[in-house]
């Protein structure tokens, strides 16, 4: 709303900056962008109100499930399937675990062996087939997932949540099981960039990876780690999660302790007002899934032992593409934008700068040599001040080292006004016998 009504404050045509988009194209446009603010304000209206009233809208099963009733022939449903489906989306028993009961979970409780058993309610206290009114399944459950995990976590009494729902597809009931992640502890970054870096950049559809010594060195060939975000989200969960197991994998097999990974954020750079007309790049930015990105890729890589660094994204792309592209391209080796846009990463991560070397000073320090290209460390006192005139330097050096002029200064034909610093004087000398 805010982008909307600064957009509409501005003259037709008005071009933006890179801070704030600039004026609507034509009287149209910005008659339907009117026609949405309306809109929005109406909706924030009602929200604000059912907020303060207490509503909240819960449709249990989903509501997209709920909206396909209406569109069967579009879903490639009958209304028996549909019918199924809500059903079982509404059909499941789930209870959070607790730290020191009996197999962290006194609700529904799962032995190590794969036996389950649920604690049922007073009123169906008489169902029961086990002693303390607990009801043990026939069937025995196994994690094929991080099973040994888990078997750690109920034989030390630590909380286990489970959730039993039926899958409509396979006809097969499921139970899951899920716990919280230890906290991550942070290392000090010297210690990350000891033994080299792996530089990650993040796409729509892959990761481009490149391992780097400690030097910023690549090693290696580049490697990409594919991924495809379409269909369920469940496929692309796993999707993501397959492509970091492997990304990891082959970081252990390097030898680094580190990750290097843009610290990306789209929240505000994906809007339809930010970037107007370009409707495949704001599908291409919206499909990058960042936060779920870092969210798991920070707490697979604690399972693993490996640290993660997050750089800042500015220019990595370009700059790698320019200082790294063509030194890297060989006849059997092809080097993308990305490939080039994670050496850059991994350098910057490791405090190195982008560009490959800093040219040495020539023989000759004249300005018709051109420009000097040698700079001072980033460690280095004093390397972002002005550099003093050559008189002055000169008079240091004479000062340091104790050596005395041997000789007068001779008369200058150009003597400079003391009133001004920017008035001059010319004075002619006369001659005598």
């Amino acid at each position: 709303m805010r982008t909307l009504m600064h957009r509409l404050s501005l003259p037709l045509g008005e071009k933006g900056s890179k801070r704030a988009a600039g004026g609507y194209r034509s009287k149209g446009e910005w008659f339907q962008k009117s026609r949405r603010l309306h809109l929005l304000e109406h909706r924030l209206c009602v929200a604000r109100a059912e907020r303060e009233a207490g509503v909240v809208h819960v449709v249990r099963g989903s509501r997209r499930l709920l909206n396909t009733r209406h569109n069967l022939s579009v879903a490639q449903l009958t209304e028996v399937e549909w019918r199924q489906r809500w059903e079982a989306e509404r059909w499941f028993l789930a209870a959070d675990g607790e730290s020191g009961k009996r197999f962290g979970n006194e609700t529904i409780r799962v032995t190590p062996d794969g036996t389950v058993s649920i604690k049922l309610p007073a009123p169906l206290a008489h169902l029961a087939n086990a002693k303390h009114g607990r009801y043990v399944l026939t069937s025995r459950v196994a994690f094929a997932h991080r099973g040994q995990e888990w078997a750690d976590r109920v034989t030390d009494d630590r909380a286990v949540a489970y959730r039993i729902h039926l899958d409509v597809e396979r006809g097969r009931w499921y139970l899951t099981a899920s716990w919280q992640r230890p906290v991550v502890q942070t290392v000090p970054l010297e210690a990350a960039r000891a033994k080299g870096m792996i530089g990650v950049d993040t796409n729509a559809d892959h990761f481009a990876a490149y391992h780097l010594d400690g030097h910023g060195n690549p090693v290696g060939d580049p490697m990409r780690f594919y991924y495809d975000l379409s269909g369920s989200a469940d496929h692309r969960d796993a999707q993501i999660r397959h492509a970091i197991t492997r990304l990891l994998h082959w970081a252990k097999r390097c030898g680094v302790a580190a990750i290097a990974l843009e610290d990306l954020d789209f929240t505000a750079e994906k809007t339809r007002e930010k970037h107007g007309r370009k409707k495949r790049f704001r599908q291409l930015i919206s499909g990058i899934p960042t936060g779920k990105l870092k969210a798991r890729l920070v707490s697979m890589a604690a399972e693993h032992g490996l640290s993660i660094v997050a750089v800042d994204p500015a220019y990595t792309s370009m700059w790698g593409d320019e200082h790294w592209r063509k030194p890297l391209t060989s006849n059997k080796r092809k080097m993308s934008r990305h490939d080039a846009a994670s050496v850059a990463i991994g350098r910057r991560a490791l405090g190195h700068p982008i560009r490959r070397r800093t040219a040495p000073p020539h023989d000759d320090r004249s300005d018709r040599r051109g420009h000097r290209t040698a700079q001072a460390g980033p460690s280095t006192p004093g390397r972002e001040g002005t550099r003093p005139p050559v008189t002055e330097r000169a008079q240091d050096v004479r000062r340091r080292t104790g050596i005395q002029r041997t000789r007068e200064p001779s008369a200058s034909n150009t003597v400079r006004d003391a009133c001004s610093t920017r008035r001059w004087q010319q004075l002619s000398l006369l001659g005598t016998d």
